[in-house]
């Protein structure tokens, strides 16, 4: 079974060498790894031309955003199984091993996810985050959240999908997820810490700025899979799935009150 790993890259060069070798140094011999810069001026370049004998390819061209990226990285994979990676996070070893050997005992899986350590700059672990069974209608109404550098899904699931909506810049990896769900795809969690999903300053996850675009594609997903716009009773459900997402995901809920939210957050505001 043959993995594809896309990696987006702009302006990461501080992090993106710790990104590279996590997936290089995966176990497993059958991965295939795609890197996507469209015009770095910090250094990237460089440090992925180092590694150029052990790519798959690299794509040095302008994109629309990151969600266009990955489409161009995913068009030229030949993998059964995809996933994506932000040229900040990094996997853990034996991910790749863990989720390949999930996917093979789990046929009528089309899409599994992992767990995740919260990592700052210098790699400390702040906190871990989990999985959540995911379906489109929790989706909607904020109760359920896929890690995304711990998920990977069938190449079929993506294609089912779609693809990435290009023109989404906000949350351009839960509307695939969402995507996926919508089109039948099934969805499976493994107990075990696969990446490192790292926060800093510049990080996308630590960014209030981009909260009204993230508000807006919900709004839209929303009416996509209920035919109509939110209403006051929908705010009610809404309190009602987040309890149960806290609810039923017991160890992220107590990650969460001992060492507050993940999403939002500037990395100063994180502490042990």
């Amino acid at each position: 079974m043959k993995i594809s790993i896309v990696t987006i890259s702009f302006n990461q060069a501080k992090f993106l060498t710790r990104t590279i070798e996590s997936v290089l140094q995966q176990e497993s011999c059958d991965i295939e790894y795609i890197i996507v810069d469209p015009g770095s001026t910090d250094g990237s370049r460089a440090i992925i031309d180092g590694y150029r004998s052990h790519l798959h390819r690299a794509i040095f061209e302008p994109d629309n955003g990151p969600a266009d990226g990955l489409n161009k990285g995913f068009t030229t994979a030949t993998g059964e199984v995809f996933a994506f990676l932000n040229s900040d996070d990094i996997l853990y070893p034996g991910a790749v091993s863990a989720a390949k050997h999930y996917l093979s005992q789990h046929p009528k899986i089309d899409v599994v996810s992992g767990n995740a350590n919260v990592i700052g700059p210098d790699d400390r672990v702040y906190r871990v985050v989990y999985s959540d069974r995911f379906t489109p209608y929790k989706y909607v109404y904020g109760g359920a959240v896929l890690i995304q550098p711990s998920t990977f899904f069938r190449r079929s699931a993506f294609e089912r999908a779609g693809g990435f909506n290009s023109a989404n810049r906000a949350t351009w990896d839960g509307e695939l997820f969402f995507d996926m769900a919508r089109a039948g795809c099934k969805f499976g969690r493994c107990n075990q810490i696969w990446s490192g999903y790292r926060l800093h300053r510049d990080s996308v996850t630590a960014s209030k700025r981009l909260q009204e675009g993230r508000n807006l594609v919900q709004k839209r997903n929303f009416r996509e899979l209920m035919n109509r716009d939110p209403n006051r009773w929908d705010r009610t459900l809404n309190r009602v799935f987040q309890f149960w997402k806290h609810l039923s995901n017991p160890r992220d809920t107590i990650e969460r009150v001992l060492r507050g939210p993940v999403f939002g957050r500037s990395i100063d505001d994180i502490q042990l």
